[in-house]
Formats: structure tokens, C-alpha cells, sequence
């Protein structure tokens, strides 16, 4: 194993602190780490809280700042942040409308967000997050995960927040996202957890997963390796099935890599889903590429597509501006 590390249980404590360090004019990491939080707040406005295992960066943390999250819960490398560590984000966040807890469908995460809920002083609402379509049950789940839609529903429920709509507005804006939004990945490589020391599972040469989870878990098969075109292709059948998209459909396309996939592999991606989708009538109105909600070092990617109408459209442009999304601010 060759990562830049000094001491494999020191790796999340000191990416934190360089975290912080790197973008203390938009965070502040709580105390004992347990959290990052944004630095100036607004009182008054419902509080966006996310989280969970490290290993996908920038999700979540890069995500907290203007227009998107109020704090996000780091967890251990492709493990669910613990429910104190959930309670203090959203105490330190409160600012007296409430909170939304915007969770990805994995057991732990969905559990320990779910203990914290009880716990906490104020009001609190959920949304579960489930955009992949690649398996209806997955290592980790019941039901579908919660993979790279989970940006666009940040995004979106976050420029929602920042123009004042109430706690219940937001969790119903999100589940409206969320049904309209999905993903689905291919791993071309594995990825190696630090304590682990070894990848997390094994691929030869020739071979490809369709439908790869973030974690690396187990997709709809493992096939022989295709060409950039027909992976795309294979994707985006999939995610236009599943959403029932028509013609003159305008959507968000984004194609996320998963750690060690070059930025000119993912346009070329970007550029045949573009197409593809335009074959079939389906505009993309607005793009996103680039490497955004990962997998450690694993090499592949994802593809998003997500409805926009009016509205949509206009919270996605709302100004953002956070460690790893800036746009308008």
C-alpha cells in the first residue's frame, strides 16, 4: 500500500485539521473533531446537516458553507459518524428554525441520524437519501443507496434554506429532488482503506463492475471491460428507465469520479452522456463533472441525471460557496 499517510490511525484527525486549516474562512471544525461547521451562520434559518463515512471527499464536509450544508459529521473511512457526534453538529448549527437531516441510505448512517433525531431539543426532520439504481438491496442496505444525487439534493435544499423556506418546505423539496434524480457507477479499479492495507475487492485487467456502490460494494454484474460509450450507454438506459424520462426532458447531468479517474476520462464520459441523451430527445441544461463525491482511490465514475423544472433550475444557479462547490457568491 503507498498513500501519503504517516500513521494509518491518524489519517481522518490530520486530513481534518488541514481541512480546516486550508478553508478557515468558510469552516470551523468542532470540538474534538466530531463536526465542521460552517463559519458564519444565520440565525433563524433552518439548520442543513449531513454526514458520513470519511473516504468520499469532498462529500460532505467540502459541502458545508453558503448555499448548501450548516455542518457536516465525519465518520471513520466508510464508517457512519456516531449519534454525539450528530447531536453537537446540530446544537452548534441551531438557529432556531429547526433542522433537516439529510442522510444516505446505509444502515448505520440511517440508524445513528435517527438516535441523534431523538435526542435533539428542537425540531427535527429526515430525508433519506436512495438515488442509485443500480440494486434494489445492496452490502449495506435496505433498499437503494445513497450515492451521487446526494449533491444535487444538498445543493438544491440548500439554496431553499438560505431564501428562508420552513423545516417541513425543505424535507418535501428534497424527497421531490431525490425521486427525480438518479445514479448508477463502474468501477475499473478497487480502492484500499488505510487500515485495511489491501483493495477492498479484486478486479483483473480485463474486467469491470457495472453498478459499483461507493464503498465498493457489489453492482448488477462484473463484465468484461467496454469501451467508454458503451458504459455510458449502459448507464443512462438504465437511470432514463428508471426516472421515465420523455423527450424535451431538461436535466442536470453529472459525471462524478471516484478518486483516480483523470478529469479528461470524466468529459469524455460527459460528452457521450451529452450526446446519448440528446439522441433521445432529453436536453441537458445544466452539467456538473469532476470528482465529487469519491471512492478513495478507486478508478471509475458515476453518472447523475437529475429533472430540472423552474424552480429546480434556479435553486441549482442560487449562489453556492463552499470548499468544493463555488459558483455566484
Amino acid at each position: 500500500m503507498k498513500k501519503l499517510i504517516n500513521a494509518v490511525d491518524d489519517v481522518l484527525a490530520q486530513s481534518l485539521d488541514g481541512f480546516a486549516a486550508a478553508h478557515a474562512d468558510i469552516v470551523v471544525l468542532g470540538e474534538e473533531r466530531k463536526f465542521v461547521r460552517r463559519r458564519h451562520g444565520r440565525p433563524g434559518k433552518v439548520s442543513l446537516v449531513s454526514g458520513g463515512g470519511s473516504g468520499h471527499e469532498p462529500l460532505h464536509a467540502g459541502f458545508v458553507g453558503l448555499g448548501m450544508l450548516d455542518a457536516a459529521c465525519p465518520g471513520q473511512v466508510f464508517t457512519s459518524p456516531t449519534p454525539d457526534q450528530m447531536l453537537a453538529a446540530m446544537e452548534a448549527v441551531d438557529g432556531g428554525a429547526g433542522t433537516l437531516l439529510i442522510v444516505k441510505n446505509y444502515e448505520g448512517d440511517v440508524m445513528n441520524f435517527a438516535m441523534a433525531a431523538e435526542m435533539a431539543p428542537g425540531p427535527v426532520e429526515s430525508l433519506i437519501l436512495n438515488d442509485d439504481v443500480a440494486v434494489e438491496n445492496s452490502t449495506w442496505t435496505a433498499g437503494r443507496r445513497g450515492v451521487a444525487g446526494t449533491l444535487v439534493v444538498e445543493k438544491v435544499v440548500g439554496a431553499a434554506a438560505e431564501h428562508g423556506q420552513s423545516l417541513s418546505e425543505l424535507r418535501k423539496l428534497g424527497e421531490r429532488v431525490n425521486a427525480h434524480t438518479r445514479s448508477m457507477g463502474v468501477a475499473l479499479a478497487p480502492c484500499t482503506v488505510p487500515a485495511a492495507g489491501k483493495p477492498t475487492f479484486s478486479l483483473a485487467e480485463d474486467e469491470m463492475e457495472m453498478g459499483v456502490g461507493i464503498h465498493g460494494e457489489p453492482g448488477r454484474r462484473r463484465v468484461k471491460l467496454a469501451s467508454a460509450d458503451a458504459i455510458a450507454d449502459e448507464m443512462l438506459t438504465a437511470i432514463v428507465a428508471d426516472l421515465s424520462l420523455k423527450a424535451a426532458s431538461e436535466v442536470l447531468l453529472f459525471v462524478n469520479g471516484f478518486g483516480a479517474t483523470p478529469l479528461m476520462e470524466l468529459y469524455l464520459m460527459a460528452d457521450r452522456a451529452r450526446r446519448w441523451l440528446d439522441a433521445k430527445g432529453i436536453k441537458a441544461v445544466r452539467f456538473l463533472t469532476g470528482s465529487y463525491v469519491t471512492s478513495l482511490d478507486m478508478a471509475g465514475c458515476s453518472i447523475t441525471v437529475s429533472v430540472l423544472d423552474d424552480h429546480a433550475r434556479r435553486l441549482w444557479d442560487a449562489p453556492v460557496h463552499t470548499p468544493a462547490l463555488r459558483w455566484g457568491a
